[in-house]
């Protein structure tokens, strides 16, 4: 297998909250470089040192980066859309600049490129009993009758290739009635708000930090003919901003939110306040490590925990408002 490098450039500050955010992604091995751990070494060494090698000696001004390396598949290409999307959250919460530039490079291949090659590793799937996530380049006969989702991920993470969507769809099919008014919270492509309109639902509102996908999720729902009138993207950080947590307002039926473990605990009293008694809500995005501890906060905010969904080390969990 083949693998891409990536270069995530940060500060010293930000390195612990990062590698978190990391290992939420579901990348267990990373590398760190940051100046500070080099002074460090060179103020406390033990040693007698007539020689340290050049390349050594350029670590000491060196910009603080965490290198992880991503196998070229579909999981992969997801991985490196989810990082982006984290980077884009933390720059937006970091309103006193502590975290550094917070800026991806890719080893040895252009970002345009790889914007264009990642396409080969998305291909029609089949999603539960009733979706077929087809990506908007690829052609496909739907000789099963299912219903069909063409998504088109451009840089926001949501193809259906990844477990955390397919396993969010799964329970989502299962768990939506006709007529449900639906919030779907890091929206990404939109992939799961589309879903919910394509299963039933009468509305959506679909929530993002990060401008470019809440244009993407707008766009995806268009090329899936979805009235205007019935879907509605918001960009924003709902945790505190109380204008937009008014647009959206309250009263869903069903609520999902694909993200990651740390930002489902933050949002649990936002989930309580806009879901109806007895509503649904499905959190995914969570590493099997953590599950109980992301279960554990929600039900701790009000609701009764209703089915888990694992497979391969991801968790999709379903919840109903007390």
């Amino acid at each position: 297998m083949n693998w891409t490098e990536v270069n995530i450039y940060t500060s010293t500050e930000a390195i612990e909250l990062l590698s978190a955010k990391l290992m939420d992604i579901g990348i267990k091995g990373f590398a760190i470089k940051d100046a500070e751990d080099f002074n460090e070494f060179l103020e406390n060494k033990n040693g007698q040192w007539d020689y340290i090698d050049d390349d050594l000696m350029g670590l000491k001004e060196c910009e603080t980066c965490i290198t992880v390396y991503l196998p070229e598949n579909s999981q992969g290409a997801d991985m490196l859309l989810a990082i982006k999307a984290m980077l884009a959250d933390l720059k937006t919460a970091d309103t006193e600049n502590s975290y550094g530039r917070l800026e991806l490079e890719l080893s040895n291949i252009r970002e345009e490129d790889w914007a264009n090659n990642w396409k080969q590793y998305f291909k029609p799937i089949a999603v539960g009993a009733k979706l077929l996530i087809k990506p908007s380049w690829e052609d496909y006969s739907n000789d099963n009758e299912r219903i069909v989702l063409e998504i088109d991920p451009a840089s926001s993470f949501g193809t259906g290739q990844h477990h955390t969507t397919r396993l969010c769809l799964e329970l989502l099919e299962g768990s939506l009635k006709n007529g449900d008014k639906v919030l779907d919270m890091g929206c990404g492509s939109g992939i799961l708000s589309i879903g919910a309109m394509l299963l039933g639902a009468e509305s959506t509102v679909a929530v993002d930090i990060e401008e470019n996908s809440v244009k993407t999720a707008a766009e995806n729902a268009e090329k899936n003919n979805i009235p205007q009138e019935r879907y509605t993207a918001y960009c924003g950080n709902v945790i505190d901003d109380e204008e937009l947590r008014g647009k959206i307002g309250a009263g869903y039926d069903l609520i999902t939110a694909n993200i990651v473990a740390d930002v489902l605990i933050a949002m649990k009293d936002y989930f309580k306040s806009c879901i109806k008694n007895k509503g649904i809500l499905i959190i995914s995005g969570i590493i099997e490590e953590r599950m109980d501890e992301v279960i554990d906060a929600i039900v701790g905010a009000g609701f009764m925990l209703d089915e888990t969904n694992v497979k391969d080390g991801w968790a999709a969990v379903r919840l109903i408002a007390e």
